[in-house]
């Protein structure tokens, strides 16, 4: 054997290496994809549903928050119905309320004149106690001297 066909023994056993490495990759190569396109058929067959109930849910979605946007407006308008009547109430009976208040205990005031009882012989309370009479009427204490 010369030397040329050494080289060229060698390079045919390099080749047939190469193109046996070559053929292995490509044969995983084929397997790998393989499996992705089984993998996105297997998403597709699943999302494809969940993408349609989603889609029904934000529908469903949408109609509850038309109905709340309703029922907000709607308490809305009974807000501001419930201040206007608060308003015409308080602008109808409050006068008048405040200036019976004012005859009742102008005639009290009146009725504890005329009996000589001006009202401060009543003890006062102040949360639940009655003041010891020393504490009451210090003004009129002062006054006196």
């Amino acid at each position: 054997m010369s030397g040329g066909e050494v080289a060229g023994l060698v390079l045919a056993v390099f080749w047939a290496i190469l193109v046996s490495f070559l053929a292995v990759a490509l044969v995983r190569l084929a397997q790998t994809l393989r499996q992705t396109t089984e993998l996105v058929a297997g998403l597709t067959e699943q999302a494809v549903p969940l993408l349609g109930e989603a889609s029904d849910a934000l529908r469903a979605a949408h109609s509850q928050l038309d109905r709340v946007d309703g029922i907000t407006s709607d308490v809305a308008e009974v807000a501001a119905n419930a201040s206007a009547l608060s308003s015409t109430v308080a602008a109808t009976l409050g006068g008048p309320l405040v200036k019976v208040a004012a005859f009742g205990y102008g005639v009290r005031r009146a009725v504890g004149l005329q009996t000589g009882d001006s009202g401060r012989s009543r003890a006062r309370t102040l949360s639940g106690q009655v003041l010891p009479t020393a504490r009451r009427g210090r003004r009129n204490r002062r006054s006196k001297d």
